[in-house]
């Protein structure tokens, strides 16, 4: 038997003045940086949630409360690596990874293939797996008022055993 599960994660952060943002793990140098108790990066944020959430897990905010000062500006990275164990020891593999990152500004375009790369290698995947799309809100909500970035990941997984 063939058991395919999907998760979905989302995530925002406001921002505010600052040297830069990381996406994907990749440091994107810009006039603001996220508001967060970790270093904010909203795509690897969104993409461990749907991990998570495909194998019916708790969410990184009850894994990795911001009560906790342990967690005070940690690297997504190392999160991710977090999940991973928990991800891999339930028995599952990431078939593959659909992501939606809005933000007015940085613009992703530049950054694109890098971060594609960089999750693809965080995650142990093709980066063929790993889809990256970059929109905007067209001026509207905070996001759009570049006050704000927010990040959908869709992850399509498979038990291996």
């Amino acid at each position: 038997m063939i058991k395919i599960r999907s998760g979905i994660g989302y995530d925002i952060h406001r921002l505010e003045k600052g040297d830069g943002i990381f996406i994907g793990g990749v440091f994107v140098p810009a006039e603001f940086r996220t508001i967060s108790h970790s270093d904010g990066d909203v795509l690897l944020h969104a993409l461990m949630d749907s991990l998570l959430g495909a194998i019916g897990e708790k969410d990184i905010g009850e894994l990795f409360p911001d009560s906790d000062s342990g967690y005070k500006g940690i690297r997504s990275e190392i999160l991710l690596k977090k999940v991973l164990k928990i991800f891999k020891k339930a028995g599952y593999e990431i078939l593959n990874i659909d992501s939606v990152l809005i933000s007015e500004k940085p613009k992703i375009n530049p950054v694109k293939q890098a971060v594609r790369e960089n999750v693809a290698r965080l995650l142990g995947i093709p980066k063929a797996d790993f889809n990256l799309k970059a929109k905007t809100k067209e001026k509207l909500d905070a996001v759009g008022h570049g006050k704000a970035i927010e990040c959908f990941c869709m992850a399509m997984i498979r038990y291996k055993h």
